[in-house]
């Protein structure tokens, strides 16, 4: 595992918040497959999630949902700065467990048959045990064993859910300029990862990617995404034999609370995407792990571990 050093700056003044748009889900699967190409070890894995995510694009864009909201719904929430679309309170009013069926119905028709299981068992859910496991993973649960490998096509439900509602937003909430600037200024959620941007208004400046909707949100590379402070950040990456870094993603470190954040930088790929590349750097977590000095603090609902 390589040692970095200090974090570089970026442009003077990046878009505060930055709203998803609709190729999202279409980028990340197009990225997926890319690694799914280039990690054997992960190949299977990563072709799932490729087509998971396929079946993301194909509901977000196909599908309309029984429940929206009306075009003011959250002029108050914006007009005060708090994000409007926080998670808990808007679970029992959003359509996502049709948003679910219609992943399932789309996967089913793309994966092996012995991936079926997993989503036959899922579908004989009731909806009151389909909804407390969304309750779970909004509160990061990793849920009882016998249904943690339900959670990653939950989570992906979700994602679509709030996604749609992202982008029906009529502009973008205010960043937060307190501790809480490291949740998502429009859900509230945590960061699942940070990306590192290489475009014009945003080269080489890092943004957080929340790990719900999608929103990007400016936090400097000098802060820890995890407590907020300056002290201490390093970064950490996985080396081949032949001693270069063959992922985009390293581990944000900081030796002031302990915890780290992985950071995807579309310089070492342009192509490079948070969640994608999160997925392809679980090796870098295992090292970590094993390791025992850094938590994990970003939130990957496709990927839920065990305590």
């Amino acid at each position: 595992m390589h040692q970095y050093g200090t974090s570089p700056t970026g442009i003077l003044n990046p878009p505060p918040v930055v709203l998803p748009d609709r190729q999202l889900f279409a980028r990340r699967a197009r990225r997926l497959r890319e690694l799914a190409e280039r990690s054997p070890e992960l190949g299977d894995f990563l072709g799932f999630m490729a087509l998971l995510v396929q079946a993301q694009e194909a509901v977000l864009q196909e599908r309309q949902p029984s429940w929206q909201p009306a075009p003011d719904a959250f002029s108050l929430a914006l007009e005060h700065g708090m994000p409007p679309l926080q998670g808990q309170a808007l679970l029992r009013d959003l359509d996502w467990q049709g948003d679910l069926q219609a992943l399932l119905a789309n996967l089913e028709l793309r994966i092996a048959a012995r991936q079926r299981p997993v989503l036959e068992q899922l579908a004989a859910l009731p909806a009151t045990e389909r909804q407390r496991l969304a309750e779970q993973l909004l509160a990061q649960e990793p849920g009882a064993p016998e249904v943690r490998g339900l959670l990653p096509l939950v989570g992906a439900a979700l994602q679509v859910a709030w996604v749609r509602l992202a982008l029906g937003l009529p502009q973008p909430p205010q960043r937060h300029g307190d501790a809480s600037r490291v949740l998502c200024p429009t859900c509230a959620a945590p960061p699942l990862a940070s990306i590192v941007h290489a475009d014009r208004d945003r080269d080489n400046v890092r943004y957080l990617h929340c790990s719900l909707c999608a929103t990007e949100w400016h936090l400097e590379r000098s802060k820890c995404s995890c407590c907020n402070t300056s002290a201490q950040v390093r970064y950490l990456a996985l080396e081949d034999d032949a001693g270069k870094t063959p992922l985009a993603a390293q581990a944000e470190t900081c030796d002031s609370c302990d915890s780290y954040l992985k950071l995807v930088s579309k310089s070492f790929n342009l192509g490079a995407e948070p969640l994608a590349d999160d997925l392809a750097s679980l090796p870098l977590d295992f090292a970590l792990a094993e390791e025992g000095r850094y938590a994990r603090s970003g939130f990957n609902p496709l990927f839920i571990a065990g305590e």
